[in-house]
């Protein structure tokens, strides 16, 4: 999308991600980014860009919020999960399109709800997982007459990791957390059910390395709903390098630390550090039956950290960031409905893929990206 007219946006939250998405829009040239968070902090470490400014307001003031989105385009949310509810709210009471990227699936349910005669659209999820692993997921079950299981494999990883934990901050940590407790949807013998996280671990190689995954919340999105009664089995399995899935359970089970998030929070900010090289692992599998023949289809990727706008970002940042940038293209270019709940697997792959934020999914190793 190329326009004479930029789009004003306000993006929710000033973290890594948030900051991400801002150099990324404002970068492009089609988009002025109001960034808005509570820390002035935070703001204060934003990227300096003409098209990019902040605005510091408390996001839990409602009237605040719906003042600060009237007669934007779109506001895309990079808060918190507990957080994205509200922003929600004022969306719809404002009629700004929104997009966030929360992997919480009672917030989603709000969002849905929210939409139900909404004059914008209201997309969530348009992140990693949930978000593209969807859309991927989506485009390979379109392939078969009959599809009998897909199985969603998704990491964020250290390239070089150097604790027990096999693993660096790559992500929210209060999201992370989230992930690790609550409880997980999946198909099972065909209906649609709940399993508890960090459990069913497996094992796998990619490319001569040896993983693992297990049960983690949020990652099938609205998907699970969608290939309800249509799949007989499908999952979501977060992948971490071997031994990562044992210390964690003892963390949140032995010594109950799920229960105590604010402690198991303060550990991982304080013990574990945060990475620029990192690698994102994409793994999906389907299987069924296609002109009377079971068949298999895969689809893997791994991306990279790498140099965007002229800023090093981890791949963390790469692909979530990406994820919700071409989405919100796609929707500034009419490809997506203009109202009402929109949900990741109504996004085509190759016109995902072909957008000039999509693109940044290409699997070539960290090197300098620019704009189309």
């Amino acid at each position: 999308m190329r326009s004479d007219q930029q789009k004003d946006i306000v993006v929710i939250g000033a973290g890594k991600i948030g900051g991400a998405i801002a150099l990324m829009l404002a970068d492009s040239g089609d988009y002025r980014v109001m960034v808005a968070d509570s820390s002035a902090t935070q703001l204060g470490k934003l990227d300096r860009h003409p098209a990019i400014k902040g605005a510091e307001i408390d996001i839990t003031d409602q009237k605040a919020l719906t003042a600060l989105l009237a007669g934007r385009f779109a506001v895309l949310s990079a808060a918190p999960f507990h957080l994205t509810g509200a922003v929600a709210a004022a969306a719809a009471e404002t009629a700004t399109h929104y997009l966030d990227l929360t992997e919480d699936v009672a917030t989603t349910r709000t969002v849905e709800a929210l939409a139900e005669g909404a004059d914008c659209a209201l997309i969530p999820q348009c992140g990693l997982a949930p978000g593209f692993i969807s859309i991927v997921a989506h485009d390979l079950a379109k392939n078969f007459d009959a599809l009998d299981s897909l199985r969603m494999r998704v990491g964020a990883l250290p390239q070089y990791p150097s604790n027990a934990l096999n693993y660096n901050l790559t992500w929210s940590t209060d999201g992370l957390i989230n992930e690790y407790i609550e409880p997980c949807e999946a198909i099972v013998e065909g209906r649609l059910t709940t399993v508890p996280a960090m459990e069913e671990r497996e094992e796998f190689s990619l490319d001569g390395v040896t993983y693992e995954a297990f049960n983690t919340s949020g990652g099938l999105g609205t998907l699970a709903r969608t290939l309800d009664g249509k799949v007989r089995m499908m999952n979501y399995r977060t992948i971490r390098y071997p031994g990562h899935q044992q210390i964690m359970k003892a963390l949140l089970n032995d010594l109950n630390l799920k229960n105590r998030r604010d402690v198991l929070k303060d550990l991982f900010e304080n013990a574990l550090p945060a990475t620029l090289q990192d690698v994102v692992v994409i793994f999906v599998t389907a299987c069924g039956w296609k002109d009377g023949r079971y068949l298999q289809e895969t689809y893997a990727n791994k991306v990279y950290a790498g140099t965007i706008a002229e800023k090093k970002m981890s791949a963390i940042q790469i692909t979530t960031a990406s994820g919700i940038c071409a989405t919100l293209d796609l929707l500034a270019a009419g490809a997506l409905p203009q109202k009402g709940f929109v949900r990741q697997e109504e996004i085509a792959l190759d016109a995902f893929l072909a957008n000039r934020f999509g693109r940044f999914y290409d699997p070539q190793p960290a090197r300098s990206r620019e704009f189309a």
